[in-house]
């Protein structure tokens, strides 16, 4: 068991570091916006994973993989959340996301939940945890599904280090070119392009 659960973090922290829309997210948020947004929507973002877990543990993602209209249904939910937030971007004024209002605690929660929802709205990460953590069940005394909790628990813990580390390093060197007259006009669009990719990847087969 022990052996498995070492294997499970190793394979999770190379995930995590790998490019993925997550981690891209979390960087361009903390660069735009500072390390606490970043750290605000990471923490979103692996609340999420709590959700997909149980689906996991008791079979509910199988039901989601194997019923199509209700798949493509989340997909493109999750597709709109994604598309609107974009569009508030485009709204917005580019200097409004460096100012230090943006850190406060309401901000902050609104970030979080932002987060969650882009989680819970991502149908793939259903699928992603179905194909990878009963690859990493063992077979003893410990019922199935309470293997698959303690599995999310180390994929959230794992995962969440590397994305508060993306966002305390991107926040940090966001501060050295947040005054360039170009940066706030580059930002704003980099998450718009990142919002409408990441809706993108949902809605691909």
């Amino acid at each position: 068991m022990i052996e498995s659960l070492v294997s499970f973090a190793l394979a999770t922290l190379l995930l995590a570091l790998s490019p993925g829309p997550d981690n891209i997210f979390v960087l361009t948020q903390s660069v735009a916006r500072g390390s606490k947004i970043g750290i605000a929507i990471a923490t979103g973002l692996i609340t999420g994973c709590i959700a997909h877990t149980s689906l996991v543990a008791f079979g509910f993602a199988i039901v989601i993989r194997d019923n199509e209209w209700l798949l493509l249904g989340i997909k493109i939910a999750g597709a709109i959340y994604l598309l609107y937030l974009a569009f508030q971007v485009f709204k917005s004024d580019p200097s409004i996301s460096l100012k230090d209002s943006q850190s406060s605690q309401g901000n902050w929660w609104d970030m979080f939940k932002v987060g969650v929802t882009m989680n819970i709205l991502n149908p793939k990460v259903s699928l992603f945890f179905l194909a990878l953590l009963p690859q990493f069940v063992v077979q003893n005394d410990t019922p199935e599904w309470i293997q698959i909790y303690i599995l999310g628990i180390i994929f959230m813990l794992v995962s969440l280090v590397v994305f508060y580390s993306i966002a305390l390093l991107a926040g940090r060197a966001a501060m050295f070119i947040k005054n360039s007259n170009w940066f706030p006009f580059f930002m704003k669009w980099l998450q718009i392009v990142v919002f409408v990719g990441i809706a993108v990847l949902i809605l691909i087969p």
